[in-house]
């Protein structure tokens, strides 16, 4: 058989969850003989996109994405938000080769991984209210956000994820966002970056699709 050949893509990421999703998510694209690629998804635990950056050394223009939340309207939240926004755009100051893509959720990762098994419509006010879908929809029952972080329990979710899943993921990230806009919402524009700061609201999709479309598995 002839090999496929290898399509490469590049995150920075705020925690250990996102990075052990993009391996799992690897695995899975690897693993289905339709896709017309094998994919290496290289990520990178750095909450600041810029000290990434920094260390890549890209011969031509290459996308990277990072994924952060965006963790509420609080002042604290909303600076360090920005600060993030503030980095992604310095990268394009420096000379680098890349294009920074950004990959948020309103108003945590939890939401992105609720969706790979159901709506999730509702607008929370802590982090700690997205277990009862993840609960449910994934057949667990945790009571703290730290036994759900914890890897062997998060690894334990991530093994109950088909790609059939991740697509469902896209599908409902889209309409999440489309109801958004039907319904009034205004994104907030900063540094060109745009994003709404009401839950539920996310892009991260948007860059998994990209991978999804260009191994042709969407």
């Amino acid at each position: 058989m002839q090999r496929k050949p290898i399509q490469k893509y590049y995150y920075s990421v705020e925690g250990e969850t996102e990075e052990w999703y993009l391996r799992w998510l690897e695995q899975l694209i690897n693993d289905d003989s339709n896709s017309i690629f094998k994919v290496s998804i290289q990520s990178k635990i750095e909450k600041d996109p810029l000290k990434y950056a920094k260390k890549l050394n890209m011969i031509s223009r290459t996308i990277v994405t990072h994924l952060c939340d965006y963790e509420s309207n609080d002042t604290e939240h909303t600076t360090q938000f920005r600060g993030t926004l503030n980095s992604l755009k310095e990268t394009s100051r420096q000379g680098k080769k890349i294009d920074y893509r950004l990959g948020y959720s309103n108003f945590t990762f939890e939401l992105w991984i609720t969706l790979h098994k159901a709506d999730c419509n509702t607008s929370y006010n802590h982090r700690r209210q997205y277990l009862d879908p993840i609960n449910r929809g994934f057949n667990e029952k945790f009571t703290e956000l730290a036994q759900y972080k914890r890897e062997s329990d998060f690894k334990r979710i991530l093994r109950k994820i088909s790609l059939s899943d991740v697509k469902d993921a896209v599908k409902r990230a889209k309409i999440i966002m489309q109801r958004n806009k039907q319904n009034g919402l205004v994104p907030h524009e900063y540094k060109g970056f745009h994003y709404y700061a009401d839950n539920p609201s996310l892009t991260i999709g948007d860059s998994i699709e990209s991978i999804l479309k260009d191994c042709k598995l969407l």
